[in-house]
């Protein structure tokens, strides 16, 4: 299975309960509109072959709830890497750190089944491994994000468990990877964790940004050469123009994003995705998907970041206020903000896909072979 049943079956519960009774305290709405939808709804379907009487919102998007909270314990990284916003937005509190009762608060709080914790380099936060095992006692399922220089060092830490996962950052084969992270030698540490925690017994996967100047052959190449380690799986995702990083050359418009990702459906069925089918379809272009970045909430030392993990208009103390203060109307593809307009990024699309939103025939059963694989 691409993930462990309990995973999958724990999803997929929670998301039923949450369909049929949302919490109505995350629900409000700050313009004043109750009766709007938050993000718009793309077509997908040009307008001329649109079905007569077909939707053009969908209810869904008013039973807000999330499904992956990120958690950012701290800023500090041992890298510098290119396309890194963290680093630089937060440069005046790079030393903070999250107390370990906060971050597991705020998991509480937020209430979501997957918890992201990246950062900044977690591995770097000294309570890493209590922080881990707080998380799987209450029942979550975790992507432990690092670029993998300490996995070696620290692994004596954590416990193999079904519900969690080493999510490896590579960019490339090594040439490319180190290039991309501004330093020698990283992706032959990572590799070296790697191979460390597959012989302990963990669950490891791999996170691969793909930028303007990425060949889809190298990444074809990666993933070849992890399979002599037994990488449980890979997830892929454009790269993401934070708006604390100048350096817009690295980045690619939806034009860009999605010529590059034409073949995907190859690597798809030849490699272990964790992108979801209708997640994949987007990033070729054969359907829109509407951004739910509430799906995938930020929670980091200034508290619950708003509206996404790339923009940061505000910080809220709370869960609620983050839910509800948010003008989530303001955002999205389609929308006032330009910010917007190119991201197809996971952590703001990958929801609207699972939530079944923009669904086309036969994406149920799509969906479960997926899982099943």
């Amino acid at each position: 299975m691409r993930f462990p049943i309990g995973m999958a079956a724990s999803m997929a519960g929670y998301i039923v309960k949450n369909k049929l009774r949302p919490r109505p305290e995350w629900q409000g709405a700050p313009s004043g509109r109750p009766t709007d939808s938050p993000f718009p709804i793309l077509s997908s379907k040009p307008a001329a072959v649109e079905p007569k009487g077909a939707l053009s919102t969908n209810p869904m998007l008013k039973k807000r709830f999330p499904l992956v909270l990120m958690l950012e314990p701290l800023h500090a990284c041992n890298l510098t890497c290119t396309g890194c916003g963290r680093i630089r937005e937060y440069e005046s509190s790079i030393t903070e750190r999250i107390p370990l009762e906060e971050c597991l608060a705020a998991v509480d709080e937020c209430g979501a089944p997957i918890v992201s914790i990246c950062g900044g380099e977690p591995m770097m936060y000294p309570q890493i491994g209590e922080l881990a095992a707080g998380i799987l006692e209450r029942k979550k399922h975790i992507y432990l994000c690092t670029n993998g220089m300490f996995m070696v060092k620290r692994l004596h830490e954590f416990r193999p468990h079904r519900s969690f996962f080493f999510n490896v950052h590579l960019d490339g084969m090594e040439k490319t990877h180190d290039i991309c992270v501004e330093r020698e030698g990283v992706f032959r540490d990572a590799i070296e964790g790697i191979q460390a925690a597959k012989k302990a017994d963990f669950l490891v996967c791999t996170n691969t940004t793909v930028y303007k100047e990425t060949k889809m052959q190298e990444i074809w190449e990666l993933f070849e050469y992890l399979e002599q380690f037994g990488v449980d799986g890979h997830m892929l995702s454009p790269a993401y123009g934070y708006t604390a990083v100048d350096d817009r050359e690295i980045f690619m418009t939806r034009e860009n994003i999605r010529e590059k990702f034409q073949d995907l459906d190859k690597l798809a069925r030849r490699f272990k995705l964790n992108n979801t089918p209708a997640y994949v379809d987007f990033l070729k272009g054969d359907r829109e998907l509407p951004c739910t970045a509430w799906g995938n909430p930020t929670y980091n030392i200034k508290g619950w970041k708003g509206p996404c993990y790339l923009i940061t208009d505000a910080h809220y103390k709370t869960f609620e206020e983050l839910m509800t203060q948010t003008p989530w109307e303001n955002y999205g593809h389609g929308g006032p903000d330009p910010r917007c307009q190119d991201c197809m990024v996971h952590c703001g699309y990958e929801p609207s896909a699972a939530l079944g939103i923009n669904a086309k025939r036969g994406d149920g059963f799509r969906m479960l072979t997926w899982a099943l694989q």
